[in-house]
């Protein structure tokens, strides 16, 4: 019942966004499995509870290894980092395999601009 009323929303903004809420309610209380049942993959993901969520799992990925690699980083670039877009994180992962330097990462940051 409550996959057909959000499925009513006419608003698909607000459709998305609800449809990501109850899908992390939902997992409080039935398995995965059950959930998906019901409630469609594809609308979760382009809530923005759930952009939420993968931009931080993102984030705490790039600062573990950018802390393995380089050491303890300057907090104004760690917030310039925290400040991307879950695309922008994911492009950076890419880049930050041939960074040399935490400089190559500053420059990665400046071309954003």
């Amino acid at each position: 019942q409550v996959a057909q009323s959000v499925a009513k929303i006419p608003n698909r903004v607000e459709r998305q966004n609800i449809a990501g809420c109850t899908e992390i309610f939902a997992g409080l209380r039935f398995t995965k499995d059950l959930i998906r049942q019901f409630l469609r993959e594809d609308i979760m993901q382009e809530s923005v509870i759930y952009q939420d969520i993968l931009q931080k799992g993102e984030f705490k990925l790039f600062y573990r290894q950018l802390n393995r690699r380089f050491g303890e980083v300057d907090t104004s670039i760690i917030e310039r980092i925290r400040a991307l877009s879950t695309e922008q994180l994911e492009a950076l992962g890419e880049a930050f395999l041939d960074f040399t330097s935490v400089d190559d990462l500053v420059t990665w940051l400046e071309q954003l601009q």
